[in-house]
């Protein structure tokens, strides 16, 4: 599955829109990771804890995005975006969104 940023891939063009594909992943942060992030941040810097569960989140969404895309026949998702928020306290949501197309390769 081919996933960009972009409007296109280069070398291939879209032969057709399925239309918006997803993953979504909502998660809370533990009470062992606050405890610990907590401490960190009293020293100031990269608070570890907290890069790795938005790191680990942002791959979820990413994988849930391409399942939801293959489902509708897509093989690239174009436009993919992040969105995330807060939905309620110490419960956050990330979504990876875009457009799912198939493309295929340009003849030369």
């Amino acid at each position: 599955m081919i996933v960009t940023t972009t409007e296109n891939v280069p070398g291939h063009r879209v032969a057709w829109v399925f239309g918006t594909a997803f993953g979504i992943v909502v998660r809370s942060r533990g009470i062992g990771g606050n405890i610990a992030a907590s401490f960190r941040s009293i020293g100031g810097g990269e608070i570890v804890e907290y890069t790795k569960l938005v790191d680990d989140t942002r791959r979820q969404a990413m994988d849930r995005l391409m399942q939801n895309a293959a489902q509708m026949g897509a093989n690239a998702v174009v436009m993919m975006r992040f969105d995330s928020g807060e939905i309620a306290q110490g419960m956050n949501e990330v979504v990876a969104y875009g457009t799912a197309v198939a493309v295929e390769p340009l003849q030369q």
